[in-house]
């Protein structure tokens, strides 16, 4: 069986904040599982860059990598540092805005 992980070195010690680089105004994602159950993502923001309000089919399990986000649920605003979690819930409109530069890894459960 293939598996779904991809875009990822296995049988190797890795930090997922070294996976991906900031580069100036933009958004760098990289896709490491992808199908009708589960997503997972990661995400560079570089300082001001953001997701705008939208809804996930799915439960989004958020956890700021490096720097600090701000993640909006339902209009309330949450932030986020190295190290901390937080869902962001099915059918509930959030957003992101990059505090500062802002990485994170996202995993979507459907």
């Amino acid at each position: 069986m293939k598996s779904p992980l991809k875009n990822i070195n296995k049988e190797e010690v890795l930090r997922l904040k070294d996976e991906l680089t900031y580069q100036q105004g933009q958004i760098v994602s990289k896709t490491l599982v992808q199908n009708d159950a589960i997503s997972i993502t990661l995400f560079s923001f570089f300082k001001g860059e953001e997701i705008s309000t939208h809804e996930s089919k799915g439960d989004a399990f958020v956890t700021c990598l490096d720097g600090a986000g701000q993640i909006t649920i339902d209009g309330k605003d949450h932030e986020l540092k190295e190290g901390e979690s937080i869902v962001m819930p099915a059918g509930h409109p959030h957003a992101v805005l990059a505090k500062e530069n802002f990485k994170m890894l996202l995993v979507v459960v459907f």
